[in-house]
């Protein structure tokens, strides 16, 4: 009865197709498939540095102590919307600015339209998180209610406004740094991944240490910001000190004022409603009660953003900002309201913290979204594993990985990725809202016709806008989107179709046969008589009686067949009870022959074959490459055999200092 944990183990590798080990007699199965065992010394080092780095690892019942609060829910995913006051008011009197200084006084009338739709959508979210307490939000009320299709394209368009996000956010950080500070222009994509990198490891330690770490900047922005706009509002302290950089105003315009350009303007101040959807794609990161959690942080982040939002658009029209050569719109009514002094430095530092850290709007919502696609089998199931620290490190690390490689691709400058941005967002914001107008109607609850108007008015003008983004952008970069999420969605249905495939193969769902028993062969690569080969000897008699070792000898004239032949006596000497095969080529390859001998025993299907792979571990992992890596070799070379099962039987290795005896050898 003591060897079904070892067959049991065996099994598992045959099924889940790991390798399988043997550290100090008993068969396992690695911590981490294709990572050396942490029992040995030489990765101690390496993973107590990791360790000190993300924290220890957390049991589920921990789970809480990463939870947050509706407070540290606008550190941990509003920064993204609160930010976006940054260039959401800038994009709108940039627009306007087309058409003349005569025009810039609609910045008010355009500004309280998004505040409108703004509403709408911290409603409607506050609804989806009600309905769909799971997370997921554009992806899962599509899924819902309007089909596969369009929850994949939810999906689609979320991931790669998540990766924008992340980039956009970090980019217009240092940006900001490098405006304040020329000489680190050179450096910026360092800085960029630097930046990148730091967020990561905190994102991997987990979303609550990440929402404390980032609350104290977060709260300085938001009391900051709003103390500036209270000051311009009643009493600024600047009015009349000019502005450095000059005016790109001209007295009549480009354009004249049309019902497109308005539309245009609209359009792009919508990039300020960016990251609301961020709080109902990750209502499984607060505490409980989740749900009534999530609904306040969504109420305090609209309220929060709408009130800066109205506000600079009132300052903007009442001291008729417009753009100027090296200063935002932002920075103007800064320095109007409180002057140059101590406070718009202060606040203009931490609106470029802040700003990089919005990135982490992405990470606390992709990961999420891309553990509900691995769980509906349209991404690898592996992006639903939480890692030590209950995070879903996988879809952290891609994220992490897109993004670096979208920063190196545009050189770490937001101008090259604004024409991208929002139009993701935006798709999903429009999905989310009809997909409610479905819901409403299905289950009919009070006042369902109130709601699903508004929902349906708020789809409409957000696929109005989303319309505009990708005419207006469309030659400016937003063709990269367009190929992108068709491309997501493509690569989502065929991961899905292999799962299916594999799902029927493997007899899912359905209640197989009874287990048929066989008979098991063990056959032991060795080199010479040692205690390595004693070690994995006895362990192959652990698992059955039928036990070949097999050696294989290069024919390269006589000194080959003297050491063969030497190789017998000292096998015969020690009589372990387990025969010998020698095994002669001419080539260079030990493998080839192993593999060959390996396929004849195959033939005979009554018997299931296990390979054990003697393998030396020594004490530092710089030996390693000392001795062979016939476990590897031989592992790659019958991977293709299903019907094998490799093994190693790891020896730990510790060599005695030069000044020290070695001991006997038994």
């Amino acid at each position: 009865m003591h060897l079904w944990p070892k067959y049991l183990a065996v099994a598992l590798y045959a099924t889940v197709g790991v390798h399988a080990s043997i550290p100090n007699g008993r068969l396992s199965v690695p911590y981490d498939a294709g990572v050396p065992d942490r029992r040995e010394r030489g990765g101690t080092a390496r993973r107590s540095a990791w360790t000190v780095l993300i924290g220890r690892p957390l049991r589920s019942s921990e789970t809480a102590k990463e939870q947050i609060t509706p407070v540290e829910g606008l550190s941990a995913l509003s920064l993204d919307a609160l930010t976006s006051v940054a260039y959401g008011p800038e994009a709108i009197i940039v627009v306007l600015a087309l058409a003349g200084a005569g025009a810039l006084h609609l910045v008010l009338p355009i500004t309280v339209a998004i505040v409108v739709l703004l509403a709408i959508l911290v409603f409607s979210y506050r609804q989806v998180i009600d309905a769909y307490p799971g997370g997921g939000g554009a992806y899962a009320v599509s899924r819902a209610n309007l089909g596969p299709g369009a929850s994949l394209v939810a999906g689609a368009a979320l991931i790669v406004d998540y990766t924008l996000t992340v980039a956009v956010s970090i980019a217009a950080g240092v940006g900001a740094l490098t405006s304040a500070f020329p000489s680190l222009t050179s450096a910026t994509v360092p800085i960029c991944l630097g930046i990148l990198g730091v967020i990561t490891v905190l994102n991997l330690r987990g979303l609550g240490e990440t929402a404390r770490a980032f609350l104290l900047p977060t709260m300085l922005f938001i009391v900051g910001l709003l103390a500036i706009i209270a000051i311009g509002l009643i009493h600024p302290l600047a009015l009349n000190t000019p502005q450095p950089g000059h005016s790109l105003l001209t007295a009549h315009g480009l354009q004249t004022v049309s019902v497109l350009l308005l539309l245009k303007a609209f359009s792009a101040g919508c990039s300020a409603l960016t990251g609301v959807e961020a709080i109902a794609n990750g209502v499984p990161l607060f505490k409980e009660p989740r749900v009534v959690r999530a609904k306040r942080t969504e109420l305090l982040l609209g309220v929060i953003l709408g009130v800066m939002l109205l506000g600079l658009a009132i300052l903007a029209k009442r001291w008729h900002i417009g753009p100027r050569s090296n200063q935002t719109v932002l920075s103007q009514i800064m320095a109007t309201a409180v002057g140059r002094h101590w406070a718009y430095y202060f606040v203009s530092l931490t609106i470029t913290v802040v700003l990089a850290l919005a990135a982490n709007t992405s990470f606390g919502g992709l990961p999420i979204l891309t553990s509900l696609l691995a769980r509906d089998n349209y991404l690898p199931h592996l992006f639903s594993i939480r890692d030590d620290r209950q995070v879903f490190g996988n879809g952290i690390w891609v994220l992490t990985g897109l993004s670096a490689l979208l920063l190196i691709a545009v050189g770490g400058n937001t101008n090259e990725m604004i024409p991208l941005f929002a139009i993701g967002v935006f798709t999903g914001f429009t999905l989310s809202q009809f997909g409610l107008v479905i819901h409403w109607w299905r289950t009919r609850p009070p006042r369902w016709r109130h709601r699903a108007a508004i929902n349906g008015f708020g789809a409409v003008i957000t696929a109005v806008a989303t319309a505009i983004f990708l005419i207006s952008k469309f030659t400016q970069g937003a063709w990269v989107v367009v190929l992108a999420v068709p491309a997501f969605v493509f690569l989502f249905k065929r991961i899905h179709a292999y799962y299916k495939r594999a799902g029927v193969d493997l007899g899912i769902g359905i209640l197989p046969g009874k287990p048929a028993a066989k008979r098991t062969l063990v056959i032991v690569p060795v080199t010479s008589v040692s205690r390595l080969t004693r070690h994995a000897i006895s362990e192959a008699l652990s698992l059955s009686q039928e036990v070949i070792a097999v050696s294989v000898v290069i024919d390269q004239g006589e000194d080959s067949q003297r050491a063969a032949q030497a190789l017998e006596r000292e096998w015969s000497a020690w009589s372990p009870g387990v025969p010998l095969r020698i095994l002669h080529t001419e080539y260079a390859s030990v493998v080839r022959p192993i593999v060959s001998f390996i396929d004849e025993a195959r033939e005979d299907n009554d018997q299931q074959i296990v390979v054990l792979i003697p393998v030396v571990v020594p004490e530092h992992a710089r030996y390693w490459i000392l001795h062979n890596q016939m476990d590897r070799v031989l592992s790659a070379a019958l991977r293709t055999r299903t019907d094998v099962v490799v093994a190693r039987v790891p020896m730990p290795v510790q060599v005695p200092p030069s000044d020290v005896a070695p001991s006997p050898v038994d």
